[in-house]
């Protein structure tokens, strides 16, 4: 039970955040507010018909949506912009780091030049209060050629990020599809994560560790399906990205109370938290532990573990790792 006390914990505790679709964190004002100035015609008459429509039964309805939003994006203010917002609701919520999946291929086949993109999220991050770094995704429901050559295209900026993730619809998009074009990023010396065991099977999450060579899964919540991936995952210390209202919103869980968070700590799992699409799924950071922590029995040392837990996770250099667990265990040591 979350109380008054163990809110205010949670909402003012140090924490990074880990799985954020910047594209999906596109408020439906700031949607229109940029359908207006690139006079782009949007199917939803106002800002409430189109939050409305945010009603989704699974993930490819919420994608449907999530696509039709960013079409939006046309030039390198829009993508500043849209970032910037994101970055002041996380510092907001005490988000001390974030790094954040954008999707090049949603809008290059817009015809939205690579540099255009990169170069407007990125921007914000340099001028953004919190640290923030990029991980550039690739669209699963693609071809592994797409992939190939959004990822020639954003080489010549490979200073701006950091990794290489795998997102939008698992069903029927498998992880070794992409094993080749993973092999060369990791070539490269990018991080490497991917989206698995959301709505694909758990066997996913062990073909993402064992053939896409991930450091992180994102999601993961059905690895509680396979005894030995559980331990496994708790062995290797292979953390997960969990994205409660996410998984709520997209029906995974029929309701919070069902969820598995709790359940993924007892197991010795380093699971984080995090808000996933919050434009879309009801919440950012904070809103996202307040909802794990009303529907499930956690408490202040499932707090601070997921805190210590989401820096622990950071692809972050060593000292500044360091720093960030010792605010947090300040933080909590002064209770």
């Amino acid at each position: 039970m979350l109380t008054p006390p163990l809110r205010t914990i949670v909402q003012q505790m140090p924490k990074a955040e880990l799985h954020i679709h910047i594209e999906g964190s596109l408020e439906p004002e700031l949607i229109f507010a940029l359908a207006q100035r690139n006079q782009v015609a949007l199917d939803y008459p106002s800002v409430e018909a189109l939050r409305a429509a945010y009603a989704f039964t699974d993930l490819q309805s919420f994608l449907d949506i999530y696509y039709a939003g960013a079409s939006v994006l046309l030039t390198e203010q829009d993508f500043y912009d849209m970032t910037a917002a994101y970055l002041q609701r996380a510092a907001a919520d005490q988000v001390r780091h974030a790094e954040i999946f954008f999707d090049p291929q949603t809008h290059t086949a817009r015809g939205v030049p690579m540099q255009v993109v990169i170069d407007g999220i990125y921007r914000a991050c340099q001028d953004s209060p919190i640290s923030a770094t990029l991980i550039l995704s690739f669209l699963r429901h693609l071809s592994e050629e797409d992939a190939f050559a959004t990822l020639e295209a954003a080489l010549p900026h490979r200073d701006k990020f950091i990794g290489i993730g795998l997102d939008s619809s698992e069903r029927g998009n498998p992880p070794e599809k992409f094993a080749r074009v993973f092999a060369r990023c990791k070539e490269l010396g990018f991080h490497l994560v991917a989206h698995a065991g959301e709505e694909g099977p758990p066997a996913y999450i062990s073909t993402a560790l064992d053939t896409l060579q991930v450091e992180r899964i994102d999601h993961g919540v059905r690895c509680t399906e396979d005894a030995a991936l559980v331990q496994r995952l708790a062995q290797q210390k292979i953390a997960l990205t969990v994205c409660p209202l996410s998984n709520v919103k997209l029906c995974v869980f029929d309701d919070m109370a069902q969820h598995n968070l709790l359940a993924l700590l007892d197991a010795g799992i380093m699971a984080t938290v995090n808000s996933d699409d919050p434009a879309y799924f009801g919440g950012y950071m904070n809103a996202n532990f307040e909802a794990a922590f009303e529907a499930l029995p956690l408490g202040l040392h499932h707090a601070q573990r997921l805190a210590r837990n989401s820096f622990e996770a950071a692809f972050l250099p060593a000292a500044q790792k360091q720093a960030f667990l010792a605010e947090v265990d300040a933080y909590f040591a002064a209770l």
